[in-house]
């Protein structure tokens, strides 16, 4: 199955690109690009409903290594059959990761 990138609309496969979810609102939003984060939560995140897979949760922020806590938003890479996942405190601190390059940043 073939979801659409949340920015720009292009498909993004199963076993591909970036899920961003916010666990207590079951949200998701879908990104062929990490890039696309950006524009997507500057113009207001939009969600559509969705649940997170089951992974392994991390318990600090990827951002601010604060505690995460209600609100936290959880994003996904999918490399094939590998799902690597950071959290975040909130989508403010998921704008700012992006924009940073996300875990690959220097």
């Amino acid at each position: 199955m073939s979801d659409v990138c949340s920015w720009c609309g292009e498909p993004v496969p199963a076993g591909e690109g970036y899920r961003a979810y916010e666990p207590e609102g079951a949200r998701e939003a879908r990104f062929c690009r990490l890039e696309h984060v950006v524009p997507w939560a500057i113009r207001g995140a939009a969600w559509d409903a969705g649940e997170p897979p089951a992974v392994d949760e991390p318990g600090t922020c990827a951002w601010c290594r604060s505690a995460l806590g209600p609100g936290r938003v959880l994003v996904v890479r999918e490399r094939g059959e590998l799902r690597i996942a950071d959290g975040l405190c909130s989508t403010a601190h998921l704008l700012e990761w992006a924009k940073a390059g996300g875990r690959y940043a220097t």
